[in-house]
């Protein structure tokens, strides 16, 4: 029997054919060197192998084999919590706007192939009122088609940051940057110079988005339409293009301070072209407010309407 004094390192093992282990095995560290037996050579490493020792499987009676270790980890599990609170980030938010007063049960304001206008002064805030309306189809999932004929892309980009941050700060959202750029595959921005815009181009345009399957809109935004002789015609063919599109679209319509409105109280600019429009909102300046009212399609909007846009920030809010 070998002493306790004696060295674990002078130990030699013997080595089947075929067999590889290291020296710390318990399986041989009593064995005495025997005449006739080779030294012990440690296994060669190979590529991929960790740091621990080679296993035992005393169950198969294999020595060396090792059985390759997987982490537990489930990113698409992690993906699917990330995209869960987004949703109910962007439910929040509808259920926070004061749009929702304008809209039925359902929420929606406008059915396909309708159109809706937002009539005001210069400067009051039809672009941000749009913007809004725009962002409250985004956070749906809509996909919103922002035509403009009288800014450049940036500039339209630019209301829909400052609009975005602004309703961010107003409800303390978290993860701002991320919600920002889940909204942007919704949105498209076109824009058109004014002297060069027809529904026949617009239509050409639309069919090369679509067709090579770059966006398909679910919701029309149009900024700076000019309002002149030729619009009815111009309007009507629009609203054939919405229909066969199944969508609805939202047009600004500028009026102006020394014109009186019709007998029904329906702005000039809008008078002879009413019947194409299903709603139309009028923004109203009222002292240091601005009024939401209702010019056409009253009977449209939920119960006690009675929204307000703040000056200073343009966003839509209720009467306090």
């Amino acid at each position: 029997m070998m002493a306790k004094s004696d060295s674990i390192d002078k130990l030699n093992f013997k080595i089947g054919e075929n067999e590889s282990i290291y020296p710390m095995d318990p399986a041989y560290l009593t064995t005495p060197r025997k005449s006739g037996t080779q030294d012990f050579q440690p296994r060669p490493r190979h590529q991929g192998d960790s740091h621990q020792p080679a296993c035992l499987d005393t169950a198969a009676g294999v020595i060396g084999q090792r059985k390759a270790r997987k982490s537990y980890r489930r990113p698409s599990r992690v993906i699917y919590i990330k995209e869960r609170y987004f949703t109910m980030l962007k439910k929040d938010l509808i259920l926070r706007n004061p749009l929702r007063m304008m809209g039925h049960e359902n929420d929606e304001i406008l059915n396909n192939g309708e159109f809706g206008a937002v009539l005001a002064r210069a400067g009051v805030g039809k672009t941000a009122f749009l913007v809004q309306l725009s962002l409250n189809a985004l956070l749906r999932g809509k996909n919103v088609l922002h035509i403009s004929l009288e800014d450049p892309v940036n500039k339209v980009s630019l209301w829909y940051q400052e609009v975005f941050n602004l309703i961010a700060e107003q409800y303390r959202v978290d993860q701002i940057n991320q919600l920002w750029e889940s909204l942007l595959p919704h949105r498209f921005i076109m824009t058109f110079r004014v002297e060069g815009f027809s529904v026949p181009k617009l239509k050409e345009r639309l069919s090369d988005l679509m067709e090579q399957n770059i966006f398909s809109p679910q919701m029309m935004i149009v900024d700076g339409f000019p309002i002149d002789n030729s619009a009815y015609q111009s309007l009507t063919e629009f609203k054939t293009l919405i229909k066969n599109h199944q969508m609805p679209a939202w047009f600004t319509i500028r009026t102006h301070r020394h014109e009186d409105p019709g007998p029904d109280g329906i702005p000039m600019q809008l008078a002879q072209l009413s019947d194409l429009f299903k709603i139309a909102i009028q923004l109203l300046p009222v002292g240091k407010e601005i009024h939401v009212k209702a010019a056409k399609g009253a009977e449209s909007f939920s119960e006690h309407l009675d929204l307000r846009l703040d000056p200073s920030t343009m966003l839509i809010k209720k009467k306090l």
